[in-house]
């Protein structure tokens, strides 16, 4: 991996009149925007479809898209929508925030219109379509009888349902045809606009690094469908459920309430299920980055209903095995390991066998309980194979955090720097700059930092159910300016791409 830069922005942050970031317009112009910045990365968020809470890393399948993330327009060119049936539903209840309980009850009735106007022209690609997504047929009928049970979990379905008892299964798909056809209609579009997306990154020499969370959702068609691939009991409740211990920042831990998986089934199938996951992942883009890297080496197991992690313990992952399975399935793919928080030697050991590079985040670095400049996120210490983040979608923005530090740790920052001169308000500027200085390969810095916006703009706390996944950008905000602004900052540092022949 050579030196270069790149911008984490969620595709739901997008600007767009119809209330949601999507596949339209707007995110080519953003890829345009990244190119006359002289980015050579996009980094998203998981494309599923959101499930409780909202967020990307709770969905109903790990293999569909969101079809909240479908762009209406193009539906529109189709001539399945009008722009004033799309006007009319208003979608747009703020343009700085996503309000998903509006655009499920909004734009679900749009999309099921344009699947209805579909009907008269078939697209001769469906059924190819159809050839390559395996895990779409029971995925549509997951999707089919969940809004049949008024979007209950399967585990309240009937027990013929819930056990998928091969007679309740076909006359389900008998009886839920239409809607079937629906969420494959939706799941085509989807991936349709999404892989033409990402032709026009490949084509522009963007590569685009998408994120993989290491666990499911309960309430997911991966559950339902293999539940001898997850921790359950007879009733295929989970013996127990992921998360991670108590530390500085929690201290009851977290309690993400995931199944966790049977990982001697996994092996004993060669990790199969893991291998198409995988696969359909490095085919959506172009790196993979791997959510909770550490769970392969060791996992947090908490007993379930428990609300707090403090009663969980640790037990043994799969370790090289696995990624041995993978290179020797997969062949060498392009994969980051997310290597943050409490690491162990062993984990370590892992990261670095894997031959995968690791995650340094900036603001990590300015720890006032450690201040011997040894600490592994200070940018002096970092790897040249490692992938460094001012911060991440779990992070405050470099505005707020500069905020919010205390007077000693705010002090070793402009000390790191060299600068007591600089206002307070133009020091994300700088760390970006220190942070693009590191001999790290690939450097990426969240939109929110580049725009110096406080935490207003931030994605995700943890530990919190409310107000995240929210965030979205203003309309102009990636303006030619600031594209040249960093532009210039990512050549002086060496980042930028080189024409072709140097």
């Amino acid at each position: 991996m050579k030196r270069a830069a790149g911008v984490l922005l969620p595709v739901f942050s997008l600007p767009s009149p119809y209330g949601i970031g999507c596949l339209d317009s707007e995110a080519y112009r953003f890829l345009d925007f990244l190119s006359a910045a002289g980015q050579s990365y996009w980094q998203i968020l998981p494309l599923h479809p959101t499930s409780y809470g909202d967020s990307p890393y709770q969905s109903y399948s790990t293999f569909a898209g969101n079809p909240l993330l479908i762009s209406l327009d193009d539906f529109i060119a189709n001539g399945w929508l009008t722009r004033g049936e799309c006007n009319e539903a208003h979608l747009q209840t703020s343009p700085d925030t996503v309000d998903y309980g509006h655009q499920y009850q909004h734009r679900y009735p749009l999309l099921r219109r344009a699947f209805e106007n579909a009907k008269a022209h078939p697209d001769p690609d469906l059924s190819s379509f159809l050839d390559i997504t395996p895990w779409l047929s029971d995925y549509a009928l997951f999707m089919a009888l969940k809004n049949a049970h008024g979007g209950a979990s399967w585990q309240n379905w009937s027990p013929e349902l819930r056990h998928r008892q091969p007679a309740a299964i076909q006359k389900a798909r008998e009886d839920l045809r239409e809607e079937i056809d629906f969420q494959i209609f939706l799941q085509y579009h989807f991936h349709r606009q999404w892989l033409a997306l990402k032709a026009y990154a490949n084509e522009n020499h963007i590569k685009i690094i998408g994120d993989i969370p290491i666990y499911v959702a309960y309430d997911s068609a991966d559950v339902w469908v293999h539940p001898e691939l997850f921790c359950l009991d007879e009733n295929k409740q989970p013996h127990a459920v992921a998360g991670c211990p108590p530390d500085g920042f929690s201290p009851d831990g977290q309690v993400w309430g995931n199944p966790l998986y049977d990982w001697p089934t996994h092996a004993a199938t060669g990790y199969s299920w893991w291998l198409r996951r995988l696969d359909h992942a490095c085919t959506l883009y172009d790196v993979v980055r791997i959510d909770h890297f550490r769970g392969f080496d060791a996992y947090f197991s908490i007993p379930y209903g428990h609300t707090s992690a403090k009663s969980g313990h640790w037990e043994a992952g799969p370790g090289m095995d696995f990624f041995d399975t993978v290179t020797r399935t997969l062949g060498q793919r392009e994969i980051i390991a997310e290597d943050l928080g409490f690491m162990t030697s062993s984990v370590r050991r892992l990261v670095k066998d894997s031959g995968f590079p690791g995650m340094r985040v900036l603001q990590f670095g300015f720890d006032a309980r450690d201040t011997g400049g040894t600490g592994e996120h200070l940018p002096h210490n970092y790897p040249n194979h490692c992938v460094a983040y001012t911060g991440t979608h779990d992070n405050q923005t470099l505005a707020s955090w500069l905020q919010t530090i205390t007077d000693e740790e705010r002090d070793w920052v402009r000390g790191y720097l060299k600068d007591n001169f600089t206002p307070s308000h133009l020091l994300p500027r700088c760390l970006i700059s220190l942070l693009f200085q590191s001999p790290a390969n690939l450097c990426i810095v969240p939109m929110q930092d580049w725009l110096g916006l406080d935490d207003r703009a931030r994605i995700n706390t943890p530990s919190t159910q409310a107000g995240n996944w929210r965030w979205r950008m203003s309309a102009g905000s990636a303006s030619p300016a600031l594209a040249q602004e960093m532009n210039l900052v990512t050549r002086m540092y060496g980042r930028a791409p080189q024409p072709e022949g140097e």
